[in-house]
């Protein structure tokens, strides 16, 4: 295994944290949390080439214990479905990737979870749409493919800036280990959302590719000094 790599604030001043996204097996998902990943995400969407259920990705979350942020990403998911699949699960934190309400966001970060709410470039809910919700940070991507997410498709990440300006943003969309900074410049996250960019094929991680990202995301010098992490 290689060198566990520094965790967002080891080295002694707040850097990008990162979150890899779509682990469909426990030992790709400790492989992540030994390199240093933040937070890891399970999706919870059946049309996804990377959807897990309650037992896969109850397995991953024992597998890697307390070690990351464990966060299930739903679509148009109601209360109690979400709620069912925490507690089966053991997450701690929720992504919403749908079109959910303002009322939902609420009462999930009412149960101590970590709430991120997906807005998006290409249709809605927008970019625009952040005075709507009240969550844990905002996800921005461009939604320029069939899925809600995970279309690897590259966008102009400058539009999610005006989000991190005001609240926590995580960033995603197209990103890899040779374009991370680049985008880290551009929209100033205080967090990263990779899947396909460090992916070996739908799903399956490699993990070279994941500690490149990882090692891209330390080197980068941080946007803007933050105080708080997302997870």
């Amino acid at each position: 295994m290689e060198t566990v790599l520094k965790r967002a604030t080891d080295n002694g001043h707040q850097t990008v944290q990162v979150k890899i996204c779509g682990l469909t097996r426990p030992d790709e998902a400790v492989a992540c949390a030994d390199l240093g990943a933040d937070a890891i995400g399970l999706v919870f969407y059946p049309k996804s080439p990377r959807h897990v259920d309650a037992r896969q990705a109850g397995a991953i979350c024992r597998a890697i214990g307390v070690r990351v942020v464990t966060v299930g990403v739903f679509v148009n998911a109601d209360f109690d479905a979400i709620m069912e699949t925490v507690g089966a699960c053991g997450l701690r934190g929720v992504q919403l990737h749908g079109v959910e309400s303002a009322e939902l966001v609420d009462r999930l970060r009412a149960q101590g979870l970590v709430v991120i709410k997906a807005l998006l470039a290409n249709r809605e809910p927008h970019l625009a749409h952040t005075s709507r919700y009240r969550p844990s940070a905002f996800l921005a991507e461009c939604a320029g493919g069939p899925l809600p997410g995970g279309n690897a498709k590259v966008w102009d990440w400058g539009q999610a800036k005006p989000i991190g300006a005001d609240h926590p943003l995580v960033l995603a969309g197209g990103l890899d280990p040779e374009n991370v900074c680049e985008a880290i410049a551009a929209a100033g996250p205080a967090a990263v959302d990779v899947s396909s960019g460090v992916e070996a094929s739908p799903g399956r991680k490699d993990p070279e590719k994941v500690r490149r990202f990882i090692e891209a995301v330390r080197a980068c010098p941080p946007p803007t000094p933050r105080s708080d992490n997302i997870f």
